[in-house]
């Protein structure tokens, strides 16, 4: 429906939040902006579980505000639009991703690059520099948000198991891009096989590389191989078999977050090699002029990518038929799952079944 005389009200909204740094998740009644002239506001289907959403639940970057509600992969249908939204329809499969808010006028934003924008805003626990608002995300019953930030969700894309690539995907697919990664033929490596690294393994074979995985578990080999269909694997604590493929990718994505030295990863690119960060460790690692110098080579990092790019990795999942491997939860498991999550136990994403297992109180289930 369009935006009715009820909507000028701020909605009651009902969802998991984190109240202090245990990272403990409780229900939460909370309060969603009125629908906008510009806004899609939509009842949340499924949200996926990123490690950042763990991060900000215990606050351990420092710069969380509570009660946090996590969740930036998300999917859902919407329930009503603003009087002026041209983009989408009521009944239409949505999703938002990690953004839902920047000025809309500066060189980044002009370029389609919202995530980089002074005044960009994050979907969750971030301040909107509209009006100050904290944001909160999809372990949610519904969600609103400015249709210029809202992606068209495609018809043969599963919904639990494409929600992921609203982070995990376009956090891998837009460095293949930018970096020029991604040419038919190139030989790419991945460091890391977990929730990034097994979505970038697709993507680069999917773009048409000879994809190399490093894990220091030996026991992934056959699950990058057999399942991935990945080209190659290499144990990374293994000095031989590192040495052995000296000088032999074009680049390398590193999707690894836990501490660990990038000095042997420089060592395997080409001359003219890139190597791309895309996981954040808390140490900062050594970078050694030398083997940069010798082989001008190139260290990179990269972040998710604007709304229009993650449009274009949303269609060329879909085309590819590229998905994350994933287990599906109800929100009352969220707190096994981030404990599981911690210790790496999971294959490789956990998605929320928000639809059937968030029940707002009966009092609000009519607003939404």
């Amino acid at each position: 429906m369009a935006k009715s005389p009820e909507s000028e009200h701020p909605i009651k909204a009902y969802g998991y939040a984190a109240r202090d740094t245990s990272g403990t998740f409780s229900p939460l009644t909370f309060s969603r902006r009125a629908t906008g002239d510009k806004d899609v506001r939509f009842k949340v289907l499924y949200c996926g579980i990123c490690h950042s959403d763990l991060h900000f639940a215990k606050n351990e970057w420092g710069v969380t505000t509570y009660p946090v509600v996590p969740g930036h992969e998300i999917v859902g249908v919407v329930t009503e639009v603003g009087n002026k939204v041209e983009k989408f329809k009521v009944g239409e499969t949505v999703g938002v991703g990690c953004l839902v808010g920047s000025c809309r006028s500066c060189q980044s934003c002009s370029n389609n690059l919202e995530q980089f924008c002074p005044k960009m805003t994050f979907t969750y626990a971030f301040p909107n520099y509209s009006d100050g608002t904290i944001t909160y995300g999809g372990y949610s019953d519904h969600m609103v948000a400015d249709e210029h930030f809202v992606l068209h969700w495609p018809d043969n894309l599963p919904l639990d198991s494409g929600a992921p690539l609203l982070c995990a995907g376009i956090t891998t697919y837009s460095p293949l891009r930018h970096y020029g990664l991604d040419k038919p033929g190139m030989k790419i490596g991945v460091v890391g096989l977990g929730g990034l690294g097994h979505v970038a393994v697709k993507i680069a074979k999917a773009l048409g590389a000879e994809v190399t995985v490093f894990s220091t578990t030996p026991e992934k080999k056959e699950e990058a191989l057999d399942g991935l269909k990945a080209d190659h694997f290499i144990v990374s604590k293994d000095m031989d078999q590192m040495q052995a493929a000296t000088g032999t990718l074009d680049g390398i994505l590193d999707t690894v977050s836990a501490s660990h030295s990038i000095v042997p990863f420089l060592n395997i690119l080409k001359t003219d090699g890139k190597l791309v960060l895309v996981g954040m460790p808390g140490v900062p690692h050594e970078l050694p002029a030398f083997p940069l110098v010798l082989g001008r080579k190139i260290v990179g990092g990269s972040n998710i990518g604007g709304l229009k790019e993650t449009q274009e990795m949303l269609d060329f999942c879909a085309k590819h038929g590229i998905t994350a491997d994933i287990e599906v939860i109800p929100i009352d498991y969220v707190n096994t799952a981030m404990d599981r999550l911690l210790k790496s136990d999971v294959r490789y994403r956990f998605v929320i079944d928000v639809a059937n297992s968030i029940k707002a109180p009966l009092e609000l289930r009519s607003k939404v």
